[in-house]
């Protein structure tokens, strides 16, 4: 048996385990807490200001363990992936969750597998037919969520939060075929700091430091909310999910995209009483089956390389 089938077999280590667990309540509960950080902090200054201080600090750790600092072209490659993932990605969603609520929000952002796999077309990497089946279910899902109330309510949230899945989706295709970032966390923490100067700098035209020096200072459930986004969902939830990926095959350190937003609906209901309907219910569990299906039909080709 190859190297791959050991692992996929190998039982779960309790590293492995803590891990898993990080990636899908951490990150499943991180959309509440942009909710909360909300309250006081506007879309671009919370974000910009979370990425830029958790890049600081994984550079500086970086640093300290002696790895080198990114070439000019990986710096200039963080700049645009991070434009991408963080700026259009992380800024649209902050964005639209003043709208809609974080569990829709969440719901929607399970289908990214999908638009990734659909975005590869253009690098010739054609799904399977098992890939081909998820991708039409995470597309009819999304159709059957956005036909919901919850969506229905504001027009404006959802085209952001479809913009900012796809441009996290661009950005993470583009990272692994045309804009390689440095090696490791420092890769991460360069692809940081440029898209939280960039999401503080869109601030600017939003007018949100306006906003923010006449709502000063800060609800303490606010900064609570921004700090556990710096250090939880920045920092100890993204290192986890690499440490599945060197440790765990990608389809169980991708499960994150199907259990996050069943995370993240039941706390919107439990905390903050959003309404989730039965239709808009039954359009999750379409898209997740989607994302399930799509992270099988790779695991099949996976093997089927892997023993070619």
């Amino acid at each position: 048996m190859s190297g791959a089938g050991l692992r996929a077999s190998a039982p779960l280590s309790p590293l492995v385990l803590a891990c898993l667990a990080a990636t899908w309540l951490i990150w499943g509960s991180t959309y509440l807490a942009i909710k909360f950080a909300l309250l006081s902090l506007p879309p671009f200054i919370q974000m910009g200001s979370r990425f830029l201080l958790a890049g600081a600090l994984l550079l500086g750790f970086c640093r300290w363990r002696g790895a080198p600092l990114p070439t000019p072209r990986q710096w200039r490659n963080a700049a645009g992936v991070g434009a991408l993932m963080l700026g259009g990605g992380m800024g649209c969603t902050a964005y639209a969750e003043q709208t809609i609520s974080s569990g829709l929000v969440v719901a929607l952002i399970a289908v990214v597998p999908v638009i990734m796999a659909l975005l590869s077309l253009a690098w010739r990497v054609q799904p399977n037919r098992l890939e081909w089946v998820g991708i039409a279910l995470g597309l009819l899902g999304v159709l059957l969520l956005t036909r919901g109330s919850g969506f229905r309510a504001s027009g404006n949230g959802l085209a952001l939060q479809l913009l900012a899945c796809f441009a996290w989706s661009l950005g993470s295709v583009l990272s692994q075929r045309v804009l390689p970032l440095a090696a490791g966390p420092m890769g991460f923490a360069s692809e940081m700091l440029c898209g939280g100067l960039l999401l503080l700098l869109m601030a600017v035209p939003a007018g949100e430091y306006a906003v923010t020096a006449a709502a000063w200072p800060p609800r303490p459930l606010a900064v609570e909310a921004w700090l556990y986004l710096v250090f939880a969902g920045s920092l100890l939830a993204f290192n986890a999910y690499m440490v599945l990926l060197a440790r765990a095959p990608v389809t169980l350190a991708s499960s994150y995209c199907f259990v996050n937003p069943v995370i993240a609906m039941l706390l919107g209901m439990l905390i903050l009483g959003e309404q989730v309907t039965p239709g808009e219910w039954a359009a999750t569990a379409v898209i997740l089956a989607g994302v399930v299906t799509l992270l099988l039909g790779r695991r099949r080709a996976h093997f089927a390389s892997a023993d070619a």
